[in-house]
C-alpha cells in the first residue's frame, strides 16, 4: 500500500494529512511549522510515504531542504495549479486544504516548484527593498523642496543631501532634515549590503562569465545566476523566457486569437534586473557594441 502526505503551511503551525492509494484518508494531525518537528510528526505515523506536498509560500524553502536532509519525499507545487484544486471544497480550512494537497499528491496532478538557493535571493531582495525606500524617501523630499520652489536636480545618490542642504532654506530644513538623516543610514547599509554581493560575485565563475556581455553588473549577473540555479532543469533555451514572464501571453479560443504583452507570470527580481541591464544600453552611452547596436536598431 502507497501513503501520500499533504502539509497545509502556516505560520505557527501546520495541518497535515496522509491518504492511501484509493483516496481514503489514513491519518490527520497537526505540528509546529519547523522541520525537524514536522520530520517527528512524520516518522511517528511509522507509514512508507510515496510523496509529501507542500504549497509554495515564503516557509517552503525551509521545510523543504529540512525535510529532504531528514530523507522525507518532500516535494513543492506550483500555487496556482493547487489553488485550482482547493476551491473544489466548499468550505476553506487547514484541514481541508491538507485533505486537497494530500490528494494530488495522490493522483500525481500537480506540477512541480524548484526550491531556488535561498541566501543569494535573500540578499539580493534586501537590497532591493533599502534601494527602494532610499527612493521613496528621496521623492518625500524632493515633493517638500517643491513646495518652496525648489528644484534640486539630479544628483547622484551620494551627493543627495548635500544638494538639498546647499539650496533649502531654514524652514524647508526642518522637515527635511530626519529624511536626510535616515536616507544617510540607508546608504551606508545600502552599501554594506552591495559589498557582500561583490563579494559573491568576485568568487562566481558563472557570474564573472555573464559580466562580459553589455550592460551585465554584479546585481544583474547574481540575480540572473540565483534564478535560473541550475540550468539543467530547463529543457531548452526558450524556456527561460517564459520562466521569467517575458513571453507574450495569449487569449485563443475558436476564430479569435489575441496576442498580448509579456506575461510577467515569473521572477520579477529577475526579470526588473534584466530590464534595467538592456535599459542601460540604450539611456547610457558606452563604447559600441553588437548589443548595443542590436537594441538602438
Amino acid at each position: 500500500m502507497k501513503y501520500f502526505a499533504g502539509l497545509d503551511v502556516s505560520l505557527e503551525e501546520t495541518a497535515i494529512c496522509v491518504v492511501d492509494e484509493s483516496s481514503r484518508i489514513v491519518k490527520e494531525t497537526r505540528a509546529a511549522s519547523e522541520p525537524q518537528a514536522l520530520s517527528d510528526a512524520l516518522r511517528k505515523l511509522d507509514l512508507p510515504l510515496e510523496r509529501i506536498g507542500l504549497e509554495a509560500c515564503s516557509l517552503t524553502a525551509w521545510l523543504h531542504d529540512g525535510l529532504c536532509a531528514e530523507g522525507l519525499p518532500a516535494i513543492c507545487i506550483e500555487t496556482r495549479q493547487a489553488n485550482a484544486a482547493m476551491k473544489t471544497m466548499p468550505n476553506k480550512t487547514d484541514r481541508n486544504d491538507a485533505r486537497a494537497l494530500a490528494q494530488i499528491m495522490r493522483t500525481g496532478w500537480y506540477r512541480q516548484v524548484h526550491v531556488k538557493s535561498r541566501l543569494w535571493r535573500a540578499l539580493l531582495v534586501a537590497r532591493r527593498t533599502v534601494l527602494n525606500e532610499m527612493r521613496s524617501t528621496e521623492n518625500v523630499v524632493r515633493a517638500i523642496l517643491r513646495e518652496a520652489g525648489v528644484k534640486l536636480g539630479r544628483p547622484s545618490r551620494t551627493a543627495f543631501a548635500d544638494g538639498v542642504r546647499e539650496l533649502a532654506d531654514a524652514e524647508a530644513m526642518v522637515m527635511v532634515e530626519p529624511q536626510l538623516s535616515i536616507l544617510g543610514s540607508m546608504l551606508k547599509e545600502f552599501a554594506r549590503l552591495t559589498k557582500q554581493v561583490l563579494d559573491i560575485v568576485r568568487k562566481e565563475e558563472v557570474c564573472r562569465r555573464l559580466m562580459s556581455a553589455p550592460g551585465v553588473g554584479p546585481i544583474t549577473a547574481l540575480t540572473f545566476r540565483a534564478t535560473i540555479d541550475r540550468p539543467e532543469r530547463f529543457g531548452s533555451s526558450r524556456a527561460v523566457g517564459a520562466h521569467l514572464g517575458l513571453t507574450p501571453a495569449r487569449n485563443q479560443s475558436g476564430e479569435t486569437d489575441i496576442p498580448g504583452r509579456v506575461s510577467r507570470c515569473g521572477d520579477e527580481l529577475a526579470r526588473t534586473a534584466l530590464y534595467e541591464a538592456a535599459h542601460s544600453l540604450l539611456v547610457r552611452p558606452r563604447k559600441w557594441s553588437s548589443l548595443r547596436a542590436w537594441a538602438c536598431f
